[in-house]
Formats: structure tokens, sequence, C-alpha cells
């Protein structure tokens, strides 16, 4: 019955129907035929047509208050989705590892929040299967992960590369078997691990040391039990732990050796407590991964974050 709301408040506001058809541009008689279909839905008249000018009648009062909300309403709906369209609203929800939480989402973010400060941005931090059952569920717009999702479910875009590296305690002896494989963290940094002439360490040199590894079922892991069968070792393990910061930190404090990420290294401080080896094994690369569910709908805010994070995305 509010459908045809603008003929009724435009007869109430030149209370006439000649005036009103006028600035409908229509016909007065079909004007006329559009007030009576709402006076029947309605079930009573909605103005009084004996007096000049016409008045509505106490029905007719209550319609036009009860229009003017509506309209009131969908020119609030109006400016808010142009403040969204623009930005000048709206909320996101991106989650990642512990890792990609605390050193690869705060510049991302930050840069976001500095083109688009009105919009609120909730970083979730999680593992994996939790991340992606919130994504799932729609709690998260959008996840990083260097876990391979379902393709199905999920559209992805290469974020970034990464490489593994052997983490050694310096004062292990095994480090002066290997001293012409050596790199510093500074090496890292600079990529010198990437380089093709750069010898890969044999990990036989280590065969007799302690590691710290990630437990079973995670990708780090899977990656390299892969490359030690490739070796022909058998790793010395002992500690099974969750994170991989965890792994990293352990081996800080000379606990064992471990296989970490470039992206930790490059994240992290230098530590001169510890030697890094490049790995020559093709199951050291590998791609993390921007997600976010397939038939969502990419809001303005998701469009604009991938770009920040992902600056070749168009």
């Amino acid at each position: 019955m509010f459908s045809g709301m603008n003929y009724v408040y435009e007869v109430y506001k030149e209370k006439s129907f000649s005036k009103a058809a006028e600035n409908l541009y229509i016909s007065q008689p079909a004007l006329s035929a559009m007030i009576k279909k709402i006076e029947s839905k309605v079930g009573m008249p909605l103005f009084d047509r004996s007096t000049t000018p016409i008045q509505p009648t106490d029905c007719g009062k209550k319609y036009i208050k009860t229009a003017e909300k509506i309209m009131d309403l969908e020119d609030e709906f109006a400016y808010y989705i142009g403040n969204l369209h623009e930005l000048k609203t709206g909320h996101l929800s991106v989650g990642g590892t512990y890792l990609f939480s605390s050193f690869i989402f705060p510049p991302i973010i930050a840069r976001f929040r500095e083109a688009y400060p009105h919009v609120k941005v909730s970083l979730f931090e999680g593992h994996t299967p939790l991340l992606e059952r919130k994504l799932y569920a729609g709690e998260l717009d959008i996840m990083i992960d260097n876990y391979l999702l379902d393709e199905s479910v999920y559209e992805k875009k290469i974020f970034m590369q990464e490489h593994l590296v052997l983490a050694v305690p310096v004062s292990f002896d095994s480090n002066k078997r290997a001293a012409k494989y050596q790199m510093t963290a500074e090496d890292v940094r600079r990529d010198v691990h990437l380089q093709p002439e750069f010898p890969g360490v044999p990990l036989k040199k280590f065969q007799d040391d302690s590691f710290v590894v990630l437990r079973a079922h995670n990708d780090t892991r899977e990656r390299v039990e892969a490359i030690c069968r490739r070796a022909g070792v058998q790793l010395n393990i002992s500690l099974k732990l969750n994170q991989l910061l965890t792994t990293y930190h352990l081996t800080e404090y000379g606990m064992g050796a471990s296989f970490v990420s470039d992206t930790v290294v490059k994240s992290l401080p230098p530590d001169p407590n510890i030697v890094y080896y490049k790995i020559d094994d093709p199951e050291t690369v590998r791609d993390v991964y921007l997600y976010y569910r397939k038939n969502k709908y990419l809001t303005r805010s998701m469009a604009e974050f991938i770009k920040k994070a992902i600056p070749s995305v168009k």
C-alpha cells in the first residue's frame, strides 16, 4: 500500500490532483486512478475531496506521516550506501596464523586504514582449521595462509612466496663441518638463499643434532619429512611443537636446530646466536595465499584491502 506513496504525497503537498499530476508528468485521470487503487488497499479514503483545496482525512494524515518516515529511512539507507561505496563506513574481518597476524597483516592494515580510516578492520588470530571454519561461516572476509584450501569453495590469490631454511644454534659443533654453507640473518634478508649459485647444505652434516619440529599434520612438518626422506636423513627430534615461531625461539636458546620460513627470519630482529643454511629441495618453496569465499559478494572494502595486500591486483 506504500508502493505508490509518492503519488499520495505529491497530492498532499499540492492540495490538488491537477497540479500533482502535472508535477508527476502523468494525466489527472491516471493519478486519480492510482490514488483510488491505494485507498482500496487501505480500505478507506485518504483525501476529503469535498473541500477546496482538498485535505487529507485522519487516515490520510497517518498515511502521510508513515510515508514521511519511510522516505526518511530510504534517504538514510541511500546515504549509507553512498558512504559504503566511498568507504566512509563499513567493517572488514581478516585472519591468519600467529606468524601472519603478527608480522604480515599489520603493515597491510596500516596502509588500508591510512587510505580508508572510517572502515573498521578486525584481525583474528588462530590455527588454520579454525580460520577456515570462520572463513566458510562468513565470520572472516579474508584469510592469509600457506595451506592449500579447497579451490571449489574458496577464491585464492598468490600473496607471496616463502622458502624454508635450516636454522642451527651457533653453539652446535655441526656448524664447523658446514662453514662454507653458512648464512647470517642479513644474508637471508638479502635473499642470498635464493641465488642459484649459492650452495645448499647437505643435511647429513646435522644428522646427529637435536631438532625441534612442528607436530604432524602441518604443512611445514610434511615438507620437512619429504626433504629428509630425499636426503636420506632421520632427524633426531627432541621436541614437537604447535607454532613455527616457538621452534625458532627454542633454536635461539640453543635447544635444537629447526626448519623455519624465511618470512620468520625477515620478520624478527637478527639473532647472532643462529646460523642459517640453504636447503636444495623443491619442498622448501611454498606459496602463501590470500583466500575469500567463492560466491560471496566481494565488497568494496574487501576489494580495496586485496589491492593493498597485493598491489599487482587491479
